[in-house]
C-alpha cells in the first residue's frame, strides 16, 4: 500500500470535503474501520495517513479516481 504524508493527507481531505466540512469529519465523525475513532484521534493514535483517508473514503463513498 502507497504512504500518505500527512500534509497531503489533508490536501485531499480539503480538495474533497471543502476546509470546514474537512475540518467537520476529522473531528466529529466516528469510523468503524478506524476501531471506532475519529480522524483525528485514529491518526494521534499513529494510524497511517493512507490507512485514515480510505476508511473515509468508504464511509463517504469517494470514486475510485479519486482514492
Amino acid at each position: 500500500m502507497e504512504r500518505v504524508r500527512l500534509t497531503y493527507f489533508r490536501e485531499l481531505m480539503e480538495g474533497e470535503f471543502g476546509a470546514v466540512r474537512a475540518a467537520s469529519v476529522s473531528r466529529d465523525h466516528v469510523f468503524a474501520e478506524l476501531d471506532g475513532r475519529t480522524v483525528e484521534e485514529a491518526l494521534e493514535a499513529g494510524v497511517e495517513p493512507r490507512q485514515v483517508w480510505l476508511a473515509v473514503c468508504n464511509a463517504y463513498d469517494v470514486p475510485p479516481a479519486r482514492r
